[in-house]
């Protein structure tokens, strides 16, 4: 378990997270939200000792001020700026940080297989893609099989491929039964991995949820833009605005507000009703 009791840091006269109380219960996924400058990295920094801080922070029981290196031995991090030896191979990497976390030395290649690098282990690490190198990463997080993975903003920098197969990786770390805590300003990723979110602004915890209420909560909608023959547009008018969606005629076909999480839901209603959908395009 990891709990936040009334943490506040200030530099100088700006005080970055004010007054943040928060518990992820074991073997749970929370997610941290906000736009920058909420407070959500320094949070973070603050339990892994980079910063100090007022208020408490505990894992497992353990204070991370007064038993920093206990506590830091139970995390796994995956940063959100990666730094790596660009010349010394894959599995060179996860062999070095193997020993300085003092894991087995055999723990290298199981990870990199784990994280699906087994055949890439001979690659300098500046040859991997930025996706590798986000799976490399976590592999490094996951060398001593820490109770807890903290990760900060994971796929900022992966494009939507890379980001769908690093969701997949953390999904499946989910389920073995690690505890989480990352940030993100990503729906998807909220969706994907988190079991509830904190919504922070100005350093404060606005409030938590949830994650499948956060799209609703936030208000966040995008349109959906679905291509119909002109003898299929008013009949799927009147279906879709039966069954609670807000649509409109536009070209030649309509458009519907969506949740991120319900896409598909007005398709699969025309499917039903055996209205075809000859192409869709989402309007943000």
């Amino acid at each position: 378990m990891i709990q936040f009791s009334h943490l506040t840091k200030r530099f100088g006269k700006f005080t970055a997270v004010d007054d943040l109380s928060f518990t992820v219960e074991p073997q749970r996924a929370l997610a941290l939200w906000g736009p920058n400058g909420a407070g959500k990295t320094t949070a973070i920094k603050c339990l892994l000792g980079l910063l100090r801080y007022q208020g408490s922070i505990q894992v497992e029981g353990l204070d991370a001020h007064k038993q920093g290196k206990a506590v830091r031995r139970r995390l796994g991090y995956v940063p959100q700026e990666l730094a790596f030896y660009s010349d010394m191979s894959a599995l060179d990497t996860a062999q070095f940080y193997a020993r300085l976390k003092r894991a087995p030395a055999s723990r290298a290649r199981e990870v990199l297989a784990q994280v699906g690098l087994e055949d890439h282990g001979h690659k300098p690490v500046g040859a991997l893609s930025g996706g590798m190198k986000q799976r490399l990463a976590l592999g490094l997080a996951l060398l001593a099989d820490p109770p807890v993975l903290v990760l900060d903003e994971p796929t900022s920098n992966l494009d939507a491929a890379g980001r769908d197969q690093f969701l997949e990786l953390l999904a499946g770390v989910r389920s073995a039964g690690k505890t989480i805590l990352f940030t993100s300003h990503r729906i998807e990723e909220i969706s994907a991995l988190a079991d509830q979110v904190l919504v922070m602004a100005q350093g404060r915890a606005v409030s938590i949820c949830p994650a499948a209420e956060l799209p609703q909560r936030l208000g966040l909608r995008s349109q959906l833009r679905l291509y119909l023959t002109e003898d299929a547009i008013a009949p799927a008018v009147n279906i879709l605005t039966q069954g609670g969606f807000t649509v409109a005629r536009n070209g030649h076909g309509v458009v519907v507000d969506v949740l991120p999480g319900q896409k598909a839901a007005p398709i699969h209603v025309l499917r039903d009703a055996a209205i075809d959908v000859m192409d869709f395009e989402m309007q943000q």
